[in-house]
């Protein structure tokens, strides 16, 4: 197992848990806590036996409150590019990656914090749930292309314009959140769905999700044929004795 500074990380029954863990700074995004964080990130998305991710934040206040902006001070008076300059790629790795993910969302997600979230495939939020994606308030881009395809152009317009607080049952109204729960159940709600979707056929999951964020903005007919071709060849449906095996076993068939 990996020593980390600003991370925690395990893995059992085909679920991974990585933790964001710099609660006294509200789990910022330092340069180091980013490159801990996709280090393991990867190393569990390649890992055959690791079928489901859940990422959550130390402490009671924040998922993450988003970048360090007194690390990002201290590299620019250097000329260092700050960890923010990495996320795009970073984060386009994290939202397509070949496990599903499932954001344990604590508390805040600020600014780089609710762009990662807007990464997850799936997010578990409670009442300290709030999100604010604020580029646009400090001269900066970016979610343009996660949050659309979560809540929809126009409340993404509205959110990533005006960069305002969005509350817990505003975000599970928009769908940002897919659960509302008391915070004690956020953590164990995420790693119920985690050992789920775990004991599925990792194939088919997989595939699932390469043909869902395939079928972004294409027709209903284009999304059937991407799924026909699939299961014609790469995803070719499991046979019926071991698809349905224990139903065959107990029912004697």
């Amino acid at each position: 197992m990996t020593d980390y500074q600003t991370i925690t990380a395990s893995r059992a029954d085909g679920v991974g848990l990585i933790t964001l863990n710099r609660p006294e700074s509200l789990n910022a995004l330092s340069s180091t806590l980013f490159g801990e964080f996709y280090a393991e990130f990867e190393s569990m998305d390649a890992d055959p036996d690791v079928r489901a991710i859940v990422v959550t934040g130390a402490g009671d206040r924040a998922f993450s409150a988003g970048a360090d902006i007194k690390e990002m001070k201290r590299l620019a008076d250097q000329g260092v590019t700050p960890p923010s300059g990495r996320f795009a790629e970073n984060g386009w790795n994290l939202a397509n990656s070949r496990t599903p993910t499932i954001g344990a969302l604590n508390g805040l997600c600020y600014g780089g914090g609710a762009v990662m979230a807007s990464s997850f495939d799936i997010r578990i939020g409670c009442e300290r749930t709030k999100f604010r994606f604020l580029a646009v308030t400090y001269g900066r881009l970016n979610s343009t292309w996660t949050l659309p395809n979560v809540v929809g152009m126009a409340i993404a317009k509205e959110l990533i314009f005006t960069g305002r607080v969005v509350e817990p049952e505003e975000a599970l109204e928009y769908r940002l959140l897919n659960r509302l729960v008391p915070p004690g159940d956020v953590l164990p709600t995420a790693m119920e769905i985690a050992s789920g979707i775990a004991g599925n056929d990792p194939r088919m999951v997989q595939g699932a999700k390469r043909l869902l964020h395939k079928g972004i903005g294409a027709d209903y007919r284009r999304q059937l044929d991407n799924e026909r071709n699939a299961g014609q060849n790469e995803l070719k449906a499991t046979s019926i004795e071991e698809g349905f095996k224990d139903f065959i076993e107990r029912k004697g068939l």
